[in-house]
């Protein structure tokens, strides 16, 4: 795969990719993929609509019976080969993902490698469903356990990592035995077909995947939400939408895996290694430009140590370069688009009305793109709606606090639980905070939490279920109890 072959377009006449070819909506319609770092088009897109969404789901049948019959160490085999194809591809990917979304070419590339690590997780997943076999506690007959995939699944997938959060959908669906609909972003859209691409290199069967990218999201899961033969849906988003889409689940009665936004709390507590958090809230914080759902969204630190936090985070923020994506050093890129710079600009303002200060800012290039530079405010009141609302770029509020009681009561004084952080020098400390914090994740003296063998999810309405580690292919399969008659010797 090569970036440009991608950027000009998948092979064949279209980009919707169903039963394993490429092919136009049946209406012609197209949209526009920009450039963040330009607001220039990168190429129009073939637009989805109902009657793709059906023919997906037709063909996503048809493959069901041949897929779910594979051995698993078949099915293992070909996501180990879209591994290891991820990994040999990794600079023509990160190259696209920079291209579409804005990060810079750093993170890009970290995304490729966790991506590429679903992949190989799930594959070695894939040959360890356990089954079960027992005697009936009352005698005379044996219990049968057995895991079957839940049948065809669709996912919705957002525009911050276009690639990692396609893996880690598809990779533990395809593992269980199941078929997938994936609708990716359409800010995003060319990461997926450079995914649908790989894996058809890596050997799966035509129509096992189906990916329909398009502008109107609305008519294009409102099918399959609507189908009876779609078993399963995955949703990563907000919770606004995430909201309106498991009513439509309900319907069905599908089974639902939701992840949603998150309001993530950093605590700094008196005791912390100052140096530390700093380079941990660096990370919480700014990878992939703050537009993460695990980015550290609130800072309390405590009043003791506040004023030299302050000054080291913000001179590390002040640094932070600026600039397109793929240009050398940079290490900050655009906001993916324009309407995500301006609610970040609103968000900063309502702040500043309410007291806050800047107490330290980058600078940004001059010319085009959605850029904001990294930001960070103190004096930031409870009441500002960044401390409610999910900030989603390269902005800190800081806020004080006092002691352990009043900082998890602010910490927990959110509908969203996704994510959260803590540094103390005292792990017993620490420990009892992270119990105490309304969180689905929490990372203690740590930035990043994020790894393909641990559960990631939310509490909450920050979501329901959890991807990846071994909860990631339970989402996938259905629990069959058999009663085996079993006479007496």
């Amino acid at each position: 795969m090569q970036t440009e072959k991608i950027a000009a377009g998948p092979p064949g006449a279209g980009d919707v990719y169903l039963g394993g070819r490429w092919s136009p909506a049946a209406d012609g319609r197209e949209f526009t993929v920009l450039d963040p770092a330009t607001e220039q088009p990168l190429r129009t897109v073939s637009a989805a609509g109902a009657p793709e969404a059906r023919a997906a789901v037709d063909a996503a049948e048809a493959a069901a019976t041949g897929w779910r019959s594979t051995p698993p160490r078949g099915r293992s085999e070909i996501l180990h080969r879209a591994h290891g194809l991820l990994h040999a591809q990794l600079d023509d990917l990160a190259r696209l993902i920079t291209l579409e979304n804005g990060k810079a070419l750093r993170d890009a590339r970290a995304e490729v490698g966790y991506a590429a690590e679903f992949f190989r997780w799930f594959a070695e997943e894939a040959v360890r469903v356990g089954s079960g076999f027992g005697e009936a506690p009352g005698g005379g007959f044996r219990h049968v356990i057995v895991k079957q995939p839940v049948g065809i699944t669709a996912h919705v997938t957002p525009w911050n990592f276009p690639a990692a959060m396609a893996t880690r959908k598809i990779a533990p669906a395809l593992a269980a035995g199941c078929t997938v609909l994936l609708k990716p972003a359409p800010d995003t859209p060319l990461t997926a077909l450079a995914v649908a691409e790989l894996l058809a290199e890596a050997g799966l069967p035509a129509g096992v995947l189906g990916v329909l990218p398009t502008d109107r999201a609305a008519e294009v899961v409102g099918v399959w939400m609507a189908d009876e033969r779609v078993r399963k849906f995955s949703f990563t988003g907000s919770t606004a939408t995430g909201r309106l889409l498991l009513h439509q689940a309900a319907e069905q009665i599908m089974n639902t895996t939701l992840e949603l936004g998150g309001n993530a709390p950093f605590i700094v507590c008196a005791d912390a290694d100052v140096d530390a958090a700093v380079r941990g809230a660096m990370d919480a914080k700014m990878r992939g430009g703050g537009e993460v759902c695990l980015a550290a969204n609130r800072f309390y630190v405590h009043a003791s140590v506040a004023e030299e936090f302050t000054a080291k985070f913000g001179a590390a923020m002040a640094a932070v370069r600026t600039g397109p994506g793929l240009a050398e050093g940079t290490e900050l890129g655009p906001m993916v688009n324009a309407a995500a710079l301006a609610r970040i600009q609103e968000l900063v303002g309502d702040a500043l009305d309410r007291g806050a200060r800047i107490a330290a800012q980058g600078q940004t290039p001059d010319g085009p793109g959605f850029y904001h530079p990294a930001t960070v405010l103190t004096d930031v009141c409870d009441d500002a709606r960044m401390m409610h609302e999910e900030i989603f770029g390269p902005v800190a509020p800081i806020a004080v606090f006092h002691d352990d009681g009043e900082v998890v009561t602010r910490a927990n004084a959110t509908s969203y639980g996704l994510a959260s952080y803590v540094y103390s020098r005292d792990v017993a400390r620490a420990l009892r905070i992270a119990e105490r914090l309304e969180a689905g994740m929490v990372g203690l003296n740590r930035g990043l939490v994020s790894d393909p063998a641990a559960p990631f999810g939310g509490v909450k309405q920050s979501g329901l279920g959890r991807e990846g580690s071994h909860d990631g292919i339970e989402a996938f399969l259905e629990t069959k109890y058999i009663a085996l008659d079993w006479p007496a010797a």
